[in-house]
Order: structure tokens, then sequence, then C-alpha cells
């Protein structure tokens, strides 16, 4: 009977490590399996809008390079909130301008703004922003300016900026094309530009705080 005993008493034993030793090599393995593992950025939340952490643009996928809100006045009401999403991350603006490489710029409203507030804010903007050796003719202001129409409340406006200039999405819908690769950066410029009317969403766009 000792021996018996003695011989259960080690097995107890060696199963004991045995289970110990399984247990710390699973954790191991887990470990090693989350660190080869790529990490997933997270969506990214702002004023009450998410913005996706990717957007794919033909085969080619154009990450979020920073998010911003717009607000106005004192008050610091909030007008929408921006997202600019780049092939790989760049924080100089007259780079991002001067690309060849494909960029989105998405606008999410949360509030609505009036058809004058539109037209003057984007004239501003786009003046504003056309310095030497740039030319922009009053004829295509004004034709960029009569396609603009007011902005609802909940309505996303999508930017698509390419070699061969810029196609802009409403609500999913294709709205139009500028064809002048000139005026497609200076649409770009209006947010990122030497002279915008919010620095602040500037810097947020360009990967700041």
């Amino acid at each position: 009977m000792g021996g018996w005993a003695g011989l259960y008493s080690s097995s107890t034993i060696i199963l004991k490590f045995m289970t110990r030793l399984n247990k710390n090599f699973l954790a191991a393995s887990l470990l090693a399996l989350s660190a080869m593992a790529p990490l997933r950025a997270q969506a990214a939340q702002l004023g009450g809008v998410t913005m996706p952490d990717a957007q794919t643009l033909g085969t080619q996928t154009l990450t979020l390079n920073g998010i911003g809100l717009r607000t106005y006045s004192i008050l610091h009401v909030h007008i929408y909130v921006a997202g600019l999403y780049l092939p790989h991350p760049m924080n100089n603006a007259h780079s991002i301008l001067q690309s060849a490489e494909p960029k989105i710029l998405s606008l999410h409203f949360v509030r609505s703004v009036g058809l004058a507030k539109v037209r003057s804010s984007w004239k501003k903007g786009l003046t504003a922003n056309c310095m030497a050796p740039c030319r922009l003719s009053n004829a295509d202001l004004q034709q960029f300016l009569a396609t603009l129409k007011p902005v609802s409340a909940g309505e996303n406006i999508k930017f698509i900026f390419q070699n061969q200039g810029m196609n802009a999405y409403e609500n999913g819908q294709f709205v139009g094309h500028v064809g002048n690769p000139q005026l497609a950066r200076l649409v770009l410029a209006v947010f990122i530009g030497p002279h915008v009317n919010a620095p602040k969403l500037k810097a947020e766009l360009l990967g700041g705080h």
C-alpha cells in the first residue's frame, strides 16, 4: 500500500506541475498572438459625430489624418465636424495641397446653414487663399458659388480630390465635379490653406489638437 500511495502522491505532484505549465504556456501564447495581431485604430468621435478610421478610394485606403470641429462666434456654436483622409499621415498643409495623391474631406453638419452664409463663407475662403501665381477669375468664382445650396443639420458632404480635379457628394450622391486642378486645391485650401477662418480646425485636420 505504501508503494501505491507514494506513486499516487508523485503522480499528483506531476499532474499539478503539468497543469500549471500548460496554463503558463497558454497565457504566453495568447500574449504572443496579441502582440503579433495588427492594432486597429478606433473610429474617431467628436461633437457627437463618428468618423471612420479609414475610407476606401478604388483600391487605395486613406486613413484619418485629423478630425476637427467648426464652431462659430464667441459662443462656439457647433456647425460641422470635418475629417481629412490621406494615404499616409502628413502635418504640412502646403505639402498636402501640392501633393498629387488622392485626398478626401468629409463634413458632417450638426447645424443648418443658409444659402447666403454658405456663399459668403466660400467666397471669402477661396479669394483669400488664391495668392499669386494663383488666378481665380470672377466667372469661375461665380460659377462655383452658383452651384452651392443651403445645408441642413444631419447632412454629409464629401469632397474627393484626385489628379483630374475634385468630385463632390452630398449624402452619398454625386452632385458636382471641378475639373480645374487649381480651383480644386483652393477648395481644400479653404480648410487648411494659409488664410483660413478657423485656425483651430486647420490644426486639428493636420493631426494637431
